[in-house]
């Protein structure tokens, strides 16, 4: 007997979803979606603004957060027809990026970076910025969107940095009724878990009820992530333990999930 047989597992995300079905399907699981990542709003007037700035200025270090901000900013350089200017000046800096996503944008690019944090946290990405030495006064681009923004320049501004925020898309809150019913079913143990591709997700999910969801996660609902960056959101709620494969993949996450029924709970480890 396959870990997922008899198994209901929601499904948080909203690219990939069907994906994801189709691997709970194929381990004898059943699965329910609920897309409450939101979607991007591209802020184009400001990220029109923001590369302007920042092909005026030089800085010691450019943090580029997420993939899609680092093509929302290079959409926006081409539609003011400074591309080529955009990505010869980014040749110039020292780039430092939190995830794998980004490091794919700067490959197709032919850019290298400076460093990557290797677990894909801005945590560890922070850290290796307050290990720099000289950097009182240092000025930093930190390219961001509309989730612990305004904490991550505090962070680098505490430390010593003159940070310059760009925030060229935001996400849009998911829907309501969507939202709600996910609420709903975790609160009342109808699912045996939850799988969950990125932090986001997390945020929408604690937005408010809070303590409600918490409970159920810590009694029946087993929280799944994706990797460390969502399980560390999850953890941050309160969650007691959460679930998630050695790799960062949703096909390990399912896998881990199966093994984790099939094994036993006793057994659950990063897989």
């Amino acid at each position: 007997m396959k870990g997922l047989t008899g198994k209901k597992i929601g499904v948080a995300a909203d690219r990939r979803a069907d994906e994801i079905a189709r691997l709970i399907r194929n381990m004898d699981g059943s699965s329910s979606g609920f897309p409450i990542q939101g979607s991007h709003q591209y802020n184009q007037e400001t990220a029109r603004r923001d590369v302007h700035h920042f092909l005026k200025k030089h800085f010691d270090y450019v943090l580029l957060t997420t993939g899609i901000g680092a093509r929302t900013l290079e959409e926006a350089a081409a539609g003011i027809g400074h591309r080529r200017s955009f990505i010869k000046k980014l040749s110039d800096e020292s780039l430092l990026i939190r995830g794998q996503k980004t490091a794919d944008w700067l490959k197709e690019q032919n850019l290298t970076y400076e460093w990557m944090a290797e677990d894909g946290t801005m945590a560890k990405l922070l850290s290796y910025m307050e290990k720099d030495t000289g950097k009182a006064g240092k000025s930093v681009y930190l390219q961001a969107y509309n989730l612990d923004d305004a904490a991550l320049k505090e962070s680098l501004e505490e430390m010593g940095y003159d940070v310059y925020l760009s925030k060229p898309y935001s996400f849009l809150p998911p829907d309501p009724q969507i939202l709600g019913r996910l609420r709903r079913e975790i609160t009342k143990e109808n699912l045996d878990a939850v799988v969950f591709t990125s932090k986001t997700q997390v945020k929408q999910l604690f937005s408010n009820e809070h303590q409600p969801v918490v409970d159920a996660f810590n009694r029946n609902v087993l929280a799944t992530a994706v990797g460390k960056v969502t399980a560390a959101a999850l953890e941050e709620q309160g969650i007691s333990y959460v679930l998630q494969p050695e790799k960062a993949k949703m096909g390990a996450m399912i896998v881990a999930l199966e093994r984790y029924y099939r094994e036993g709970a006793h057994t659950a480890a990063h897989f």
